[in-house]
């Protein structure tokens, strides 16, 4: 599951406001929905426990071993990426947009196994490439497991594109950038506040022609057009 943080939002004034300081995650409902699914699945009986674990098999055991975990603050450990915000982002595309193997990887397949590549990234220079084949079960075993569970989103969206709010708040968000851009035709030239600036000198931008949609630029604009 991959989760988006917007870093801006609509008070419901209509002003924007930014998210308060170090806002990254509701750490706190994260916590709530792991601890809920731990819940689920030893009610199922899919959790195993050996050794000095073996207690935990019993329902109340297992209960009063998450009170703890309810009460205490979960930190979520995050640091700047060695290579820069486009490692991760091509990192996560990878699960996001992908499901577990490309089609380019796998090699053959009959009806007993599948052969496809896979990258050992112990190995070094021309041996981290490898061919592996698997007996089909074992292969949907494999696949299956980067398949979300019932109720869980790939991605799930904060801020401003929250499912639960999310139409009303890019109704809220288009409605106040049309009142920033509105321009009154009576007022004055010389005081009339321009709509774009440029970032770098501050002086106002020119508009010189409006594209619309779907159009092919076929000419240089022509004088005078806007």
């Amino acid at each position: 599951m991959c989760t988006v943080s917007c870093p801006v939002e609509v008070s419901p004034d209509g002003t924007w406001r930014a998210c308060r300081a170090g806002f990254f995650l509701p750490v706190r409902v994260l916590r709530r929905r792991f601890l809920e699914e731990l819940q689920r699945l030893h009610q199922a009986g899919r959790l195993r426990f050996f050794g000095e674990l073996a207690a935990l098999a019993d329902a109340r055991a297992f209960a009063r071993w998450l009170v703890p975990l309810r009460q205490c603050e979960w930190v979520v450990y995050a640091k700047c990426p060695f290579a820069g915000p486009a490692a991760v982002l091509a990192y996560l595309s990878r699960y996001t947009h992908r499901v577990a193997i490309s089609n380019s990887r796998l090699l053959s397949m009959d009806e007993r196994s599948v052969s496809f590549r896979w990258k050992d990234c112990r190995a070094r220079g021309s041996r981290r490439r490898k061919v592996m084949t698997l007996a089909c079960t074992e292969f949907m075993r494999r696949f299956l497991l980067h398949v979300l569970p019932v109720g869980l989103h790939r991605i799930r969206h904060y801020g401003l594109l929250a499912n639960g709010h999310r139409r009303a708040s890019l109704a809220a968000v288009r409605k106040r950038l049309l009142q920033l851009v509105a321009v009154d035709p009576h007022e004055a030239p010389a005081t009339r506040r321009p709509t774009f600036v440029c970032r770098h000198c501050g002086r106002p931008l020119v508009l010189v022609e409006t594209l619309l949609r779907g159009t092919t630029i076929r000419a240089p604009p022509a004088a005078g057009a806007s």
